[in-house]
């Protein structure tokens, strides 16, 4: 088995390693999970003000695309380092089709006003990493047991929380 890595996969792997293996050998409890249904209406929402649906190419499906930006929209910045790393594998994507980009990661927090933005960049040292990322998250998901639960607090709202607390 050798599938292709989606930026979802990215997110988990850094988020929780388990979450990764999970999703990528197609165990979905995230049709039943609050916090992914508001996250997709977020995201529709967002999509019909700019008149613009999410552009999908190959295995990953970017939010949005500007002449400057490849932007990334999520409803909190509680893992940042996940939706970072997330999003510079989309602009690494993107530049092997030929479409170079900087990244923009939009946070719109449901209980605040405002919205924050962070941005990224690939540079050689993040293909790199990326590189070996990719290889790195083919080896989890190949694994014929996921890795045992982390238990922390974020774990409350996870999409797979029954699964590992059960």
């Amino acid at each position: 088995m050798n599938p292709k890595i989606t930026g979802t996969m990215v997110n988990y792997y850094f988020h929780c390693r388990r979450q990764c293996w999970l999703f990528s050998n197609r165990v979905n409890l995230e049709d039943n999970s609050e916090d992914v249904r508001i996250g997709r209406i977020l995201h529709a929402l967002k999509a019909e003000k700019a008149k613009k649906k999410e552009v999908a190419i190959e295995s990953i499906k970017i939010d949005k695309l500007t002449p400057e930006y490849l932007v990334e929209i999520k409803k909190s910045d509680a893992d940042l380092e996940a939706v970072k790393w997330q999003t510079l594998f989309y602009l690494y994507v993107l530049k092997q089709k030929g479409i170079k980009r900087k990244g923009r990661i939009e946070v719109i927090e449901k209980k605040k006003k405002d919205h924050k933005i962070y941005y990224v960049e690939l540079s050689q040292d993040i293909i790199n990493q990326i590189k070996q990322l990719i290889i790195d998250i083919h080896e989890l998901i190949e694994e014929s047991v996921p890795p045992k639960p982390i238990h922390k607090t974020k774990c409350k709202k996870c999409a797979y929380y029954e699964y590992c607390y059960i």
